[in-house]
């Protein structure tokens, strides 16, 4: 998995676990519905200043954001 896909990833987890849409995201992070959308597919890369932006909305440091999923033990 890249960094754009863990990105992406975490992206879409948060907004979901805060119960947020995209348009809510979107508005509050003042990016464009589109552009996030495009990020939560893993299609764009997102600047310093989208991360922070984002981060900040979905209440993390922008280091979760870029954080790889923990591996469960099977």
């Amino acid at each position: 998995m890249d960094l754009r896909e863990i990105f992406a990833l975490n992206v879409r987890r948060l907004r979901n676990q805060r119960g947020l849409s995209q348009d809510d995201l979107a508005y509050e992070a003042e990016v464009s519905r589109s552009y996030l959308s495009q990020l939560e597919k893993g299609s764009f890369s997102a600047s310093l200043k989208i991360i922070a932006r984002l981060a900040a909305v979905l209440k993390v440091e922008p280091h979760e954001l870029l954080m790889a999923p923990k591996r469960t033990k099977r």
